[in-house]
C-alpha cells in the first residue's frame, strides 16, 4: 500500500509519497513526471515518516541545513540509482555539472564515455525531488537565457539555489533578468 501527504512549502504545494516504511517520492505538484511511481490505489494519512519529512523540510525552508536522513526508498536501473547516489551525495550549497555526473558515471563504469542525456534522464525521472538533491546539478545559461535541468521548474530552481546560497546573488540577479526577459518565469 502507498501513501500520500501534502506540504505547503513557500514555492508552492508538494505531494509526498511513502510505502509506510520509507520516503518513496516528493513532487512539486504538476512538475514534470509528477507521481510517476504512485500506483491508482493509495491511502491520504500522515505517516511518522511524513512527520519526519515535514519537519527536514521546515528546516530546509529557513534556509539552514537539515542535519538529520531521511529513509529512502528508490528503485531503477543500475545507471539510474548510480546517478541518484550522486545526486544524494552533493554537499548543500554546492553544485555540479551534468558533465561533471557524466565524468564519474563513467569512471565509475569503466568506460570512456557516458552519455549527458542518459544523464539527464535519470536526473529529471528520479522519485524524489530536493530531498534527492538535483535541484543542485546545473547546466549552464544558453545562448536563449535557459537555465537548464530541473524537471520542477526553472523558477523553483532558482529559488532552492538561493536558499541555500549556492550562487552569489550578482549570478542569480543575472538569471532572474534573463528568465523575465524570455518570460520563462512567468
Amino acid at each position: 500500500m502507498q501513501y500520500v501527504y501534502s506540504y505547503q512549502s513557500p514555492l508552492g504545494n508538494i505531494t509526498m509519497v511513502s510505502d509506510g516504511e520509507s520516503f518513496t517520492g516528493l513532487w512539486f505538484d504538476g512538475q514534470k513526471y509528477f507521481a510517476d511511481n504512485l500506483s491508482k490505489e493509495y491511502d491520504k494519512k500522515l505517516l511518522y515518516i511524513f512527520k519526519q519529512t515535514i519537519e527536514w523540510l521546515d528546516i530546509y525552508f529557513t534556509g539552514k541545513e537539515p542535519r538529520f536522513i531521511l529513509p529512502i526508498y528508490m528503485n531503477a536501473s543500475p545507471f539510474s540509482m548510480a546517478v541518484w547516489k550522486i545526486l544524494k551525495n552533493i554537499p548543500y550549497g554546492n553544485t555540479i555539472s551534468y558533465g561533471e555526473i557524466t565524468k564519474e558515471i563513467a569512471r565509475q563504469s569503466g568506460v570512456r564515455k557516458v552519455s549527458a542525456q542518459a544523464v539527464g534522464g535519470a536526473v529529471g525521472h528520479k522519485p524524489i525531488s530536493i530531498i534527492v538533491r538535483c535541484h543542485r546539478v546545473v547546466g549552464s545559461v544558453g545562448s536563449n537565457g535557459n537555465l537548464t535541468g530541473y524537471a520542477g521548474g526553472i523558477k523553483n530552481k532558482i529559488e532552492l539555489l538561493k536558499i541555500e546560497g549556492s550562487y552569489s546573488s550578482d549570478f542569480l540577479y543575472q538569471i532572474n533578468e534573463l528568465l523575465y526577459r524570455t518570460e520563462i518565469y512567468k
